[in-house]
């Protein structure tokens, strides 16, 4: 066991017992963000145009600000952007992290002196909690990989930017640098193949202990490595002991990372993004990810179902229920307020505060009033290939609302194999059964003659890779949408169609 390893116990423990301690008391330090904020904010154009001053409870703050995605709080962003201080939050930002979204192009999201420290923090203490719990330290003794975007940082208006990978690389602890892989060099590849290739490389013969990224990326490079060696990444690393993922529902990829990797490893999930950092795994039994609820920011929910009505219940963390889908609203240290990510959450846990990420509350299929969300096709698909013994490697799904075959509307499902099954009709059915019973809206439809069962389209094997590619999407912290109401993935996916 190295110093490394063996100095980072004691630290683990003591972080771990702050973090459990910060949750015992999580409406408590929800009360003390939400005052912290406002009153920090107050003297900001923003905190002026929306009377911040004269904000003295939640009903308040529910009354003068209403939720708002990025086109909404725009107005404010591009004067930020322009380099103009004390717009959202005093001063200037620290960092713009650079997104692209689907609606408005690309996003700048500030991340603030005050709220980097809970990026760098966060990803520290995700570590720190799975080797206080497990006793494991020794990966820190090896090498270290995180496949992530570009460091390269441009500016704006001063301000540092960057992909939210790349700017947080450059806060990686000075006692890790050496460990940490690949290169500087390498990290700079902005073609994401021949980063892959380049980072297989400079890996094959290293001591590779903790390995880090968005799962279909890492699989990317489990892919290089067997092409290069014939050994699956377990054999080529033999002291490979812990995977940390985040971005992405782990269960599609699963089975075929286990079977690249060809051997057991612990796994750790997390919950970054660039507007913050919600939650992680801090515990290897835990049925959720813990959320952060002293990490600067304040947390608000809407239940799914409401979202879209005109005055929709903002709930707090006191309020919340378990097992109900909500939208995550942020308020946030960086200067966004009842900001609305994107994401859908429920709790599987009060105490602590636990939480499950079901999906986006724009991914979703409701041409026919049936809301379909990410969660449940995630669920109907992955246990019927599991119960048939099929490997999935990625899909996406669309509304049919007019078969050119003519008939009634389906549900179309585009689907990459790791072998193409045998009885593709069979897969169909069970997974529309499953479908229907996780989603009493969906089976209506279907007994009721509006919709015919799901139909699926297998895919080639790399569609997606492909697909993602010619999107300019390759890598980094891009994703597939597993859904979409509109038909523009699946117009895209139908050069892909198998055979």
């Amino acid at each position: 066991m190295g110093i490394k390893s063996i100095l980072a116990k004691p630290l683990a423990a003591y972080f771990r017992n702050k973090i459990l301690k910060e949750s015992e008391q999580a409406i408590a330090w929800q009360t003390f963000w939400f005052n912290k904020i406002l009153s920090t904010a107050a003297a900001t154009q923003f905190g002026k145009d929306h009377h911040f001053a004269e904000i003295k409870s939640h009903a308040d703050f529910v009354q003068r600000i209403a939720v708002k995605d990025y086109e909404g709080l725009r107005v404010y962003i591009d004067k930020v952007v322009e380099g103009e201080p004390d717009i959202l939050w005093p001063g200037k930002p620290f960092y713009f992290a650079k997104t692209s979204g689907t609606t408005s192009g690309v996003k700048y999201i500030p991340i603030t002196k005050d709220s980097i420290p809970f990026h760098i923090n966060s990803a520290r203490n995700a570590l720190f909690c799975y080797i206080a719990e497990t006793g494991k330290a020794e990966f820190l003794d090896g090498k270290l990989i995180f496949l992530s975007g570009s460091p390269v940082l441009s500016e704006k208006s001063g301000v540092a930017t960057g992909r939210l990978s790349g700017i947080v690389n450059h806060h990686v602890p000075a006692y890790l640098r050496k460990n940490q892989m690949p290169t500087y060099e390498t990290n700079c590849i902005e073609d994401w193949e021949q980063k892959v290739m380049a980072i297989t490389q400079e890996t094959l013969n290293e001591n590779m202990t903790l390995i880090s990224g968005i799962p279909p990326w890492v699989q990317m490079y489990f892919d290089k490595i067997y092409e290069q060696t014939g050994k699956k990444a377990g054999e080529q690393f033999p002291n490979f002991s812990l995977f940390v993922y985040g971005g992405v529902n782990f269960e599609p990829y699963r089975a075929k990372l286990e079977a690249s990797i060809g051997r057991k490893v612990d796994t750790l999930e997390t919950y970054p993004a660039s507007e913050g950092f919600f939650a992680y795994q801090h515990s290897q039994d835990a049925a959720g990810l813990l959320l952060l609820v002293n990490n600067g920011i304040f947390y608000e929910f809407i239940k799914t179902d409401e979202f879209y009505s005109e005055n929709p219940k903002r709930y707090t963390l006191a309020e919340i229920e378990l097992n109900v889908n909500y939208a995550l609203i942020i308020t946030t240290n960086a200067g966004l307020y009842a900001y609305n990510i994107g994401d859908t959450v429920k709790f599987v846990s009060k105490k602590p505060f636990m939480i499950k990420v079901t999906g986006r509350i724009k991914h979703f299929i409701s041409a026919f009033g049936e809301h379909v969300i990410g969660e449940e096709v995630e669920y109907a698909l992955l246990t019927a290939a599991n119960e048939l013994g099929i490997s999935i490697i990625e899909f996406t799904v669309a509304p049919q609302v007019n078969p050119p075959e003519g008939g009634l509307p389906y549900h179309e499902w585009f689907v990459a194999f790791e072998e193409a099954p045998t009885d593709l009709l069979a897969l169909a059915q069970r997974t529309d059964m499953l479908l229907q019973e996780k989603n009493i809206y969906y089976k209506d439809l279907i007994t009721g003659g509006i919709l015919q069962a799901l139909k699926i389209r297998p895919l080639q094997k790399d569609a997606f890779i492909q697909y993602m590619k010619a999107e300019g999407k390759l890598g980094g912290q891009n994703k597939v949408p597993r859904l979409s109401n509109e038909r523009n993935i699946a117009a895209a996916l139908q050069s892909f169609l198998h055979g």
